[in-house]
């Protein structure tokens, strides 16, 4: 089942958009601001929807929540690379949204449902972390490909189309995990069951503190992280002709193409980076003694990066912004397999799928609080002339980094 696990992992990043999602949006004549309504309107439907569908994964079968889920992926691809009216572009998202809900956290269930039956539990942090490090190599090898595509074709609208053709191999893929995988108890729940469910899993959430204090450090970490993540894009666009076009002869080159080889080369090693640091989670947890102490770890390494970006940021050295924002995402990739290991040492496993949906909702209403602060600190940046644009987002990183360094549990306690 390992190997069924990463392929799902390194099939599921084959997003061939991912690297260019605003660049291909704008192509399509997109503004920014319609760009923004596009996420916040993803978010919401996410929201709306995650909980309940990580109950019912939990109660009706958790194969034909991720069948459904790149059933959904295939689809919203195939509408974002036809579109060509707004609705069209929403009507994709929402697709997007609904494979996203009925995704996350499912997945993760799945494998610690193996575990289980397998008799190793103890082995969370490593198999999740191996299994994550595959999805962060598929990352690498979709950006080469992405990069590829994008410099052949010289455009960008034409890889969602690109993006479906794994989202149906991944449906193959699950047509093979065996059915013990589906739920860890009987089926037949009714829908008042799966709100009780719901109901029992959240109150769980909110009055254990071990549970509460985890909802609240992921909004913290990944609210920030996906809220500033893509911001590389911009950050890359402008480096692209101070770092590549000076030194390189690209003339007889569109600025499509420029943008693709900086990108592409960027990004590869961003996620084979990454896939390393989510490999060896466990050597990390291992060596702080535990995983709440990584965590409180993890938080000090936080600070002084998103200090050094801000710094970078600030005086417009593009080279170390880059660098600060690959930081970022090869952190986050320790951060990730420690917090879903924590998630399920302190939650039951009958509620697997949808605490980690609550996590992930959580998450995803703190990346729609942040998102718009940040933009709007970055565009009065910009208007007043307060030094170089992308300061504010180190600013926010220090600030969420300090408030839960110092309220994590000392390594004594």
């Amino acid at each position: 089942m390992l190997f069924r696990f990463s392929l799902y992992g390194f099939l599921k990043n084959q997003r061939y958009f991912e690297p260019f999602l605003y660049l291909a949006l704008m192509e399509k004549g997109l503004s920014f601001f319609v760009i923004g309504l596009l996420i916040a309107f993803r978010e919401i439907i996410v929201n709306a929807f995650e909980i309940p569908s990580g109950a019912i994964a939990d109660l009706f079968g958790r194969r034909k929540a991720m069948i459904l889920s790149f059933v959904s992926y295939t689809g919203s691809f195939i509408i974002f690379g036809l579109a060509a009216t707004v609705w069209m572009f929403f009507l994709a998202m929402f697709f997007f949204a609904i494979g996203e809900a009925f995704r996350t956290g499912t997945h993760k269930a799945m494998i610690f449902t193996w575990l289980r039956d397998q008799g190793r539990e103890h082995e969370r942090t490593r198999v999740y972390g191996y299994t994550r490090s595959w999805s962060q190599i598929g990352s690498a090898v979709s950006v080469v490909l992405a990069a590829i595509f994008v410099f052949t074709a010289d455009n960008y609208t034409s890889i969602f189309f690109l993006s479906a053709i794994p989202c149906i191999l991944n449906i193959i893929n699950f047509l093979g995990y065996p059915r013990m995988l589906d739920n860890d108890h009987q089926d037949g729940e009714t829908a008042s069951g799966v709100m009780r469910h719901i109901i029992n899993t959240l109150k769980d959430a909110m009055k254990k503190a071990s549970l509460r204090r985890l909802v609240f450090e992921s909004m913290g970490f990944e609210g920030v992280f996906h809220a500033v993540k893509d911001y590389l894009q911009p950050v890359i666009a402008a480096a692209a002709i101070a770092l590549l076009v000076s030194r390189v002869n690209t003339q007889s080159m569109s600025e499509i193409q420029q943008s693709s080889l900086l990108i592409g080369a960027v990004y590869v090693v961003l996620y084979l980076l990454a896939a390393y640091a989510s490999r060896k989670a466990h050597v990390f947890a291992d060596s702080a003694k535990g995983e709440d102490r990584a965590a409180r770890r993890l938080w000090a390494i936080n600070f002084v990066i998103f200090a050094g970006l801000g710094a970078a940021a600030y005086y417009e050295f593009f080279p170390g912004l880059i660098l600060a924002f690959m930081l970022v995402h090869i952190l986050q990739n320790l951060w990730r397999p420690i917090l879903i290991s924590r998630f399920d040492t302190h939650s039951t496993p009958a509620q697997g799928a949808t605490i980690l949906s609550i996590e992930s909702q959580s998450r995803r209403v703190a990346t729609m609080i942040f998102a718009p602060l940040i933009g709007y600190a970055i565009d009065l940046v910009a208007r007043h002339d307060y030094g170089g644009a992308f300061w504010p987002i180190g600013a926010l990183g220090v600030i969420v980094a300090i408030g839960f360094f110092i309220t994590a549990r000392k390594p004594n306690q």
